[in-house]
């Protein structure tokens, strides 16, 4: 009764606005931005001493939804700020990208983050996205776009690989995005400006920003953030969840390793396979630690016989969407891999369902190896999510190794493991896999690998090539940044404004403020 007559309400002028102005405060919602109320006085009395003398900048559009992406904007708008740009933020008030909200309780949040926000005027522009008049009709070209973005989203949201197009999940993203891809082409015709800046740039209505903006040929900086604090991945005119690493490849493949990067790259490996943290990582990567080849072979009720060792992604996972080069998704290609093993008795096959679905409410990989087979045969062992089994472990006894978009394949590389890659993953094409374009090609390399597995073992020169290029996507992809998105006001208490502007945080993390605001990226 209360969400209809909020409703109705929303739909009388000013009603939400004259609730608004008895009641004040913080909407009884999700929607949160009291962290960055507290914070914002001090950050902007920072930001304004340092802007005072900087040199005059670029024009840049921030573009942000969702609370906690909102309050990151704002103090990134706010460095950028102080360093001498033009800043404006835009903004969409949601609290949610999968469910719908009435408009008396949109209209209060975004009253509510006018008021949050009111110290920036005269020194950041901030516009809500609501307020902008859309565009009328899609341009062409877009039409695309927005089927591909709410289907992705529909995918992230449900964690599967397949949905219903008539879903209301999907036609709410689908309306949602239209209605702020309209806008957002509005506010960049209005704005003209240089860079637009916009976190991941796969999913929700981040990702119809960046593509509005690619569409009407103004530059687009996209940035997401791994598990190690005080690092940022950055891509420039790409979306960075695709992880990218060409131009970073073109630029050090030839370059050998040094004893210090070498040591570093080890020390980091040794830390994963032993469940330990690294450096600044918020996570451990096994949860166990490793227990040797021939307890793992018991445990599993291994034999002899070559182990192949195919490593999943957790289905749905932003790392896998649109990464398909022949199969039509992961889930396919799991599907006619085991029924491909499922038909020899040479070799034993081990699934390693990715430990993340423990924290996942979708479908399964174990869903999907049952309805592929049935009854499983006795050369197929499938690990679940919730086993205590350590990954690298079952490196060690892989003869070959089978991988979509994951890690573990470019870490099997690295000790040797012959591994076909089936998605389009960013170590795919490096020198020190098997790359096959379709079915037919997928099923021959796998004959002729298990045909002669001893002979396939990579070269010398193809393991340190794997060595490299793994120090290079760990150590060098990821840039210096101050503030993650998890544990942001933590951060922000280390790195405070005046820290980052000054000639400290300048030195540390001027080069990547300056890539942000769209200098071009050099490695």
């Amino acid at each position: 009764m209360a969400t209809v007559l909020k409703d109705v309400l929303g739909r009388v002028p000013m009603a939400a606005d004259l609730y608004d102005a008895v009641r004040g405060g913080r909407p009884r919602t999700r929607y949160n931005l009291e962290q960055l109320r507290s914070h914002l006085p001090l950050a902007l009395e920072q930001a304004r001493s340092f802007a005072a003398r900087a040199p005059r900048g670029k024009r840049l559009l921030l573009f942000a939804t969702l609370h906690y992406w909102i309050e990151q904007a704002v103090m990134v708008g706010l460095a950028l700020r102080g360093r001498g740009h033009d800043v404006t933020i835009a903004y969409l008030p949601y609290a949610n990208f999968d469910k719908d909200i009435n408009a008396f309780d949109l209209r209060r949040q975004d009253l509510y983050t006018r008021r949050v926000l009111q110290p920036l005027d005269g020194f950041v522009k901030v516009v809500s996205l609501l307020d902008v008049k859309p565009v009328e009709g899609l341009p062409p070209g877009l039409r695309q776009a927005l089927d591909t973005s709410a289907a992705y989203d529909t995918m992230y949201r449900e964690q599967v690989e397949d949905f219903d197009a008539a879903s209301p999940l999907y036609s709410l993203r689908r309306e949602r995005n239209e209605r702020a891809l309209l806008s957002i082409l509005r506010l960049l015709a209005d704005e003209a400006p240089e860079t637009v800046l916009v976190p991941n740039g796969l999913v929700t209505e981040l990702a119809v920003a960046y593509q509005a903006a690619r569409r009407i040929g103004i530059d687009a900086v996209t940035y997401e953030f791994n598990d190690q604090r005080e690092q940022i991945w950055l891509a420039q005119n790409d979306i960075v969840m695709h992880q990218n690493t060409d131009a970073l490849w073109a630029a050090r493949s030839s370059q050998p390793l040094s004893d210090g990067q070498r040591q570093v790259i080890a020390e980091f490996e040794d830390a994963r396979s032993h469940a330990r943290k690294y450096g600044k990582g918020t996570r451990f990567w096994q949860d166990v630690a490793p227990v040797g080849s021939q307890q793992l072979r018991e445990t599993l009720g291994l034999d002899e016989r070559p182990v192949v060792l195919l490593a999943t992604n957790v289905l749905g996972d932003s790392l896998t969407l649109g990464r398909h080069v022949f199969a039509e998704s992961m889930a396919q290609w799991i599907e006619r891999t085991v029924r491909y093993f499922a038909q020899r008795r040479d070799t034993q096959l081990v699934v390693r369902v990715h430990p993340g679905e423990r924290l996942m409410k979708g479908p399964s990989i174990m869903g999907v190896i049952e309805r592929a087979l049935p009854e499983c045969p006795g050369q197929i062992h499938v690990v679940a999510p919730t086993e205590k089994v350590n990954t690298y472990d079952l490196m060690e006894i892989a003869s070959l190794g089978l991988a979509y978009t994951t890690t573990v394949g470019m870490e099997m590389a690295m000790r040797g493991v012959p591994v076909v890659v089936a998605g389009n993953t960013h170590y795919r094409g490096r020198g020190f896999t098997f790359d096959p374009s379709s079915w037919e090609e997928y099923t021959g390399t796998l004959d002729s690998l298990l045909a002669n597995l001893p002979s396939h073992r990579l070269s010398p020169a193809q393991v340190e090539n794997a060595w490299n290029y793994a120090y290079r996507f760990f150590f060098e992809f990821p840039l210096d940044f101050p503030w993650r998105l998890m544990h942001f006001w933590e951060d922000l208490d280390v790195w405070p404004l005046d820290r980052v502007l000054s000639s400290e945080g300048g030195q540390q993390f001027g080069q990547t403020f300056r890539y942000l605001a769209g200098d071009p990226l050099k490695w």
